[in-house]
């Protein structure tokens, strides 16, 4: 039977420090591993178990612009950290706490590359 245990997204920039400022600065994750003085920046973020991989490629940046979600279990602390903070990155569409049809509370960041929705069921 084959079992997975994480999804760890690859998410490509223009310029990886966008990507830095979303996650490490706004959103609290820390850099793992750092290959960012390299002539094709890159390094692995990481918080509460979770895994990302940021990468500087203006050219896979430019083809992909991804969406995702993070869970919690707090969305209220995270969005009051968020909006008081870096409220620049609230997505205009999603900019408060909105309970959805499908049950899940949510609100939504973004940056000049993706769009991260952040959800409590």
């Amino acid at each position: 039977m084959m079992k997975f245990t994480k999804l760890v997204p690859n998410v490509f920039y223009h310029d990886i420090h966008d990507g830095l400022n979303l996650f490490v600065n706004c959103l609290g994750f820390s850099i793992e591993h750092d290959e960012l003085a390299t002539v094709h920046p890159f390094c692995v973020i990481g918080k509460d178990g979770l895994r990302i991989n940021l990468f500087e490629n203006g050219a896979f940046a430019q083809e992909h612009h991804p969406e995702f979600r993070l869970e919690t279990d707090n969305i209220e602390e995270v969005y009051q950290t968020v909006a008081s903070n870096y409220p620049e990155f609230l997505h205009p569409n999603l900019n408060k706490i909105t309970l959805r049809p499908w049950g899940a509370r949510e609100f939504a960041v973004m940056d000049k590359q993706l769009g991260v929705i952040i959800q409590q069921w």
